[in-house]
């Protein structure tokens, strides 16, 4: 195990500089894989879609249903704006938002 992280060090410790933020957005993948989740469960009842645009829709729907209070939308922009501005500052060259912060 130590032979292994000695071998990944110098790929490991740029993340170690990276704000807190980043570093929890990198590290939380759970909001993402219960999305999925719920797409998946929703694609396997529904079979097949005549359109890309069927599907879309059908998958926005089911966005919406996952979250019907809406109160989802508040919490997910204030648990995000943080992370977007951490990585306005650091990516700043590479985020496209950067420029109307």
């Amino acid at each position: 195990m130590i032979r292994l992280w000695r071998n990944a060090w110098e790929e490991f410790i740029p993340f170690l500089d990276y704000d807190v933020e980043i570093c929890r957005m990198i590290c939380s993948t759970n909001p993402i894989e219960s999305l999925n989740a719920g797409y998946r469960r929703a694609v396997r009842a529904r079979g097949h879609f005549p359109t890309e645009q069927a599907a879309l829709k059908f998958l926005y729907l089911v966005t919406r249903s996952l979250d019907p209070t809406g109160t989802g939308r508040a919490r997910w922009t204030m648990r995000w704006k943080p992370v977007i501005n951490a990585f306005a500052i650091t990516f700043g060259d590479r985020w496209p938002a950067a420029g109307s912060c």
